[in-house]
């Protein structure tokens, strides 16, 4: 095509001079016109479009460079959510989110010769696969079009064989990248759950992470519907990022050699003019997943929460207020739901308009340049070219014949260009999309990254302090913080010891019992008792290593069932048969290997008076829901059972037989101390002073704070202690001391103005015995 007004001279000559070698010499002076023309044309559009390009690079390394500058500045800082408010951290496809996302990678798959990268490597093999069939399709598509264009049946016909041939290795690729996705996500989760197991689940983790450190919030929906949103997510993104990443090379290559260059510059144009509006335009979809599934969490645990406490609630019935409390938690996630949803409507809306339509438009445009441009189309369409020119200068050809093989020329290009940018828009369109699951996935990605790093953070007793600063009592230092542990355990063979250990709360902020100091050894028997809330349970959970030890030090048997044994204020039976609850926590292989048997256990039971159980629940692999089957004693009984089983060389006990009758506590704790078991009790009840030498009182003093250690045997053995003599003392003074509560009780009535009985009644005498009996 020809300009309108001739160039000039001087650019005429350096045109001439520059392509007289490369030129054929047939052409003519209008020929090597248009060529020259045609050259410098596709010269300016060339350093247009590399100008553009080089704009656009250098825009989105600035808005690198400032976002670099926003986010965090170095691989410790990624951390930054495991130490702060995780509802301020922004989710988004950013440097932190590759980093997290490389190091859950690395638990996942930690090397190559795992299976999870053979499953990848099969399933990028049936990717790639797929792209050539597709391509393959593209050119069928054009030839059965060109040969129902032409009227030709016969080829029509073996153009459908071919298809129908191509469909069986289609359909088996589909179907395989369906089901190594679904493996891939598998695998993934199942290395992930795998570890996050075993660091969960040691050193008391599980145990941290509820009571001591409040980073992470519902670990159980975190580890059961997190992880497997994350492997779902990531094994899906690889899927529809990945095949359509091969369309896009293989499809531009393929679109190269038909539509040239031109073609492949606006086609460039396109894609990075839809990518920056379609990246202004998306909405924060990471953040809002993360959200999202925070408030499933929430919904989830409110409903683990009553099926914890349903008998207490049925007692209070308090159904209509946790029914309230259900309903609001729903509905907060229902309304965060909706949200998302309504920002969905406008984005799909303008989403589709762009990657459907306008691409569409702009494919149907550059598929049509081999057709009215023969000159800007590329090697495959010109030697097409070449052929029919031949085939036109050949004798014997007619014009209808010629026009005819143009024709059906034209329309098999125009096809499966046509279909090959069909499949390119669609791939274009599955990127665009995919970088809304990128979104996703990278609030996923941030929750279980979160998780991971707190798990590990107090699996290796680091642990994060998120409230506000810690101070102590006025004249002390600020000396108890979960940063800053001072106290040691040593684990020796025999006896207990304790100096100078503080009974703090985790957080530091209340301090319970001040420098406890004590030493027990083998057959010395001790009972704490004290108010409710003066740390009695609490120097349980320092000693077996629950609760942090800020200062002081520890020294006691090693942690294992044979050295030192627990049994809680709160029975627990596990899931399992009925003599899984005896061996509890050994398994049936252990028990065998220890050389216990059946018989063995039944004598147990026997010891705690449950030997009727076995009969009455079906024998010792009976399964069933436990904690609903005993009564409370029964629950006690059998921990008691617990404790001889694994008979140990100490025993500490708390509360635990609270719901049994005197008698039989009084049996059960003669026959620990007959199988030599050395008892450290927490109870309220005297009548077990007489089962221990010592007893530890906590909650003394004025502020609350103080102990007192006290004999309970006198010097050589028998005889009441003198502690029970000063309990009895202390009971008198408290009966002593009616009259006077009596007085303060008439002078509050008068200035009340209500009436009370004469004084000296029948009726007040019978109440004032009553308090004496109650008292003592």
């Amino acid at each position: 095509m020809p300009f309108s007004k001739p160039l000039p001279e001087s650019i005429s000559t350096f045109l001439e001079k520059a392509t007289s070698s490369t030129l054929p010499s047939v052409l003519s002076s209008t020929a090597l016109l248009q060529a020259r023309s045609q050259r410098l044309r596709r010269t300016a559009i060339g350093i247009a479009l590399a100008t553009g390009a080089l704009y656009y690079a250098k825009r989105q390394r600035d808005a690198s460079r400032f976002s670099k500058i926003a986010n965090l500045r170095d691989d410790s800082t990624a951390i930054v959510a495991v130490k702060g408010d995780s509802s301020k951290i922004k989710v988004a496809v950013d440097k932190r989110f590759f980093r997290q996302l490389k190091y859950i990678w690395a638990i996942c798959v930690p090397n190559w010769r795992s299976k999870t990268v053979g499953i990848l490597v099969l399933h990028t093999v049936f990717l790639v696969l797929r792209t050539y069939l597709s391509v393959v399709g593209a050119r069928l598509d054009g030839r059965l079009v060109r040969d129902l264009v032409a009227a030709d049946a016969r080829s029509f016909g073996k153009g459908l064989g071919y298809w129908f041939a191509l469909a069986v290795p289609a359909t088996y690729t589909n179907s395989m990248i369906r089901y190594l996705q679904s493996k891939f996500s598998i695998a993934l989760r199942t290395s992930l759950t795998r570890h996050v197991h075993d660091v969960y689940m040691d050193n008391n983790t599980y145990y941290k992470a509820i009571n001591l450190d409040n980073r992470i919030d519902g670990a159980d929906q975190l580890i059961t519907t997190d992880i497997n949103n994350f492997c779902t997510a990531l094994a899906s993104l690889y899927s529809n990022l990945g095949k359509p990443v091969l369309d896009m090379i293989i499809f531009n290559y393929q679109l190269g050699r038909s539509i040239g260059a031109t073609g492949m510059w606006g086609l460039a144009i396109n894609y990075a003019i839809t990518a920056t509006i379609l990246r202004a335009a998306t909405p924060a979809f990471g953040k809002l997943a993360a959200q999202q599934a925070q408030l499933e969490g929430d919904f989830r645990t409110a409903h683990s929460r009553l099926i914890t406490n349903a008998e207490e609630i049925a007692f209070y019935h308090g159904a209509h207020l946790e029914q309230s409390i259900l309903t609001r938690i729903y509905y907060k996630l229902i309304r965060h739901i909706n949200h998302i949803y309504r920002i969905r409507i406008a984005y799909n809306m303008f989403e589709d308009f762009i990657i459907k339509y306008t691409w569409s438009a702009a494919g149907l445009l550059i598929a049509s340049i081999p057709v009215f441009y023969p000159e800007m189309a590329g090697a495959r369409s010109k030697r097409e070219e070449l052929r029919l020119a031949q085939l036109q200068s050949s004798d014997g050809a007619s014009a209808l014949t010629q026009h005819d093989h143009r024709t059906r020329s034209h329309t098999q290009g125009f096809i499966t260009n046509k279909r090959l940018m069909v499949s390119l828009a669609d791939a274009g369109g599955r990127i665009m999309y995919s970088y809304k699951e990128l979104s996703e996935l990278a609030g996923y990605t941030f929750r279980v990254f979160n998780m991971l790093r707190v798990l590990e953070d107090l699996h290796d007793e680091k642990y994060v302090h998120t409230g506000a600063p810690i101070t102590g009592a006025p004249g002390e230092p600020d000396r108890y913080s979960l940063e800053h542990i001072k106290g040691t355990i040593t684990y020796a063979t025999d006896g207990l010891t304790l100096q100078n250990v503080p009974v703090a709360t985790p957080s530091g902020d209340t301090v319970l019992v001040r420098d406890l100091s004590f030493s027990l050894g083998p057959g010395d028997h001790l009972m704490i008792t004290g108010p409710n809330g003066s740390g009695k349970t609490s120097i349980l959970r320092i000693i077996a290593g629950l609760w942090p030890l800020f200062a002081g030090k520890i020294l006691r048997p090693p942690a294992k069932l044979d050295s030192i044994f627990y049994i809680p204020s709160r029975p627990y039976l596990a899931i399992g048969s009925l003599r899984e609850q005896v061996i509890y926590p050994h398994s049936v292989k252990q028990m065998k290997a220890a050389g216990k048997t059946d018989e063995d256990l039944a004598e147990i039971l026997r010891k705690v008076y449950l030997d009727y159980i076995p009969a009455r629940e079906g024998g010792w692999d009976a399964v069933k829901e436990w904690k609903d089957v005993f009564s409370g004693g029964e629950k006690q009984r059998m921990q008691l059972a617990r404790l001889f089983y694994h008979h140990p060389s100490y025993a500490i006990l708390d509360e635990a037989t609270s719901a049994v009758s005197t008698d039989v506590e009084n049996l059960l704790y003669t026959t620990a101390k007959d199988l030599n078991i050395t008892l450290i009790t927490i109870s309220h009840r005297p009548s077990l002073f007489k089962y221990h030498h010592r007893l530890l009182r906590v909650g003394e003093g004025n502020d609350g704070l103080e102990w007192t250690m006290e004999e309970l045997r006198k010097e050589g053995g028998g005889g009441v202690a003198l502690s029970v003599q000063s309990e009895i003392g202390r009971l008198e003074g408290e009966l002593a001391s009616v009259e006077g509560w009596k007085r303060r009780l008439e002078v509050v009535n008068r200035e009340l103005g209500i009436g009370g009985k004469p004084k000296g009644t029948k009726e007040e005498e019978g109440e004032l015995r009553h308090a004496k009996r109650t008292l003592i």
